[in-house]
């Protein structure tokens, strides 16, 4: 058996008035998930760093973007420093990171070893498209780490099913979603997404959201959600796909312990086997 014990954030912004609160603040977070082998935080968690700047910068959508980007350095330090002194991987809230002139979405893996890699968001919300002016950055990343085969979709990309199809396919078991909606629907829209992700490539799915209000910045100013980790109803999971879920709009951590031998169990023997039998589905035509 191959038991990796998971934790899913929900994750609410506070007000910052220096770096060091902030690293006060992940420090304990990260403590209380230490009886955990993976953390997963929100997508835009980092956002919360725009405080820094002050109330005029942090309520302005294009300078919150720069502040935030500007502490990127030592937001990765903290980081590595936390996941190599509790021994854990730790998906950080994904944030601005500018390689050009807009910036990209990114999430970024961390081990005990340090930074693993990143991944960018791949498709654009109409808020980031055409108020934030957030870039795309194409291009799909397997990381291959000692707690599983980990695929990340920010969000609204687990609302495209070939983009956890194409990391199933690379071989990833465990699909982490980080994500930030401001309604319940929009919350459901990711929930939904992510249950479909979990039954069609018969894998783990661990859904980590924003939730509450924050009052100085309008990208996040309510987050609506509940933390959970999903996988395939196929017989060898729980009936509803719903392994752990928390309360709604609660913040806090939820945890499970999943067996990723099953993941291939339930690909090779389950009940149903979509994942095997996709192909199945490709270039289906209309009479």
């Amino acid at each position: 058996m191959r038991h990796v014990r998971i934790a899913a954030a929900a994750y609410p912004f506070d007000w910052l008035d220096h770096f060091a609160a902030y690293e006060a603040k992940l420090s304990a977070w990260v403590a209380d998930a230490a009886d955990c082998d993976l953390l997963v935080f929100p997508e835009y968690g980092a956002m919360e760093l725009a405080s820094l700047g002050g109330r005029e910068i942090a309520g302005d959508l294009e300078r919150s973007l720069h502040e935030v980007a500007r502490h990127e350095d030592a937001r990765d330090a903290l980081h590595v420093r936390l996941a190599a002194q509790h021994g854990v991987h730790i998906l950080a809230a994904s944030g601005p990171a500018f390689a050009g002139a807009r910036p990209f979405n990114r999430a970024v893996l961390f081990g005990p070893g340090g930074r693993i890699g990143h991944q960018d968001k791949q498709i654009m919300t109409r808020f980031e498209r055409d108020e934030w002016d957030v870039a795309p950055a194409p291009g799909l990343r397997l990381f291959d780490t000692p707690v599983g085969r980990l695929g990340i979709t920010i969000c609204y990309d687990s609302e495209f099913p070939l983009l956890a199809r194409a990391l199933a396919e690379a071989g990833a078991e465990i699909l982490l979603t980080p994500s930030c909606t401001d309604s319940v629907a929009g919350f459901n829209r990711v929930r939904i997404g992510s249950m479909a992700r979990a039954l069609e490539n018969q894998c783990v799915v661990v859904h980590a959201p924003t939730v509450g209000s924050c009052d100085w910045n309008p990208a996040i100013d309510e987050n609506r959600g509940r933390a959970a980790i999903y996988a395939p109803p196929d017989g060898l999971w729980p009936e509803t796909g719903i392994v752990a879920e928390g309360e709604m709009d609660a913040p806090g951590w939820v945890k499970a312990t999943v067996d990723l031998d099953l993941v291939a169990e339930s690909r090779h023997d389950g009940r149903v086997l979509p994942f095997a039998h996709w192909p199945e589905s490709a270039g289906p035509r209309v009479g």
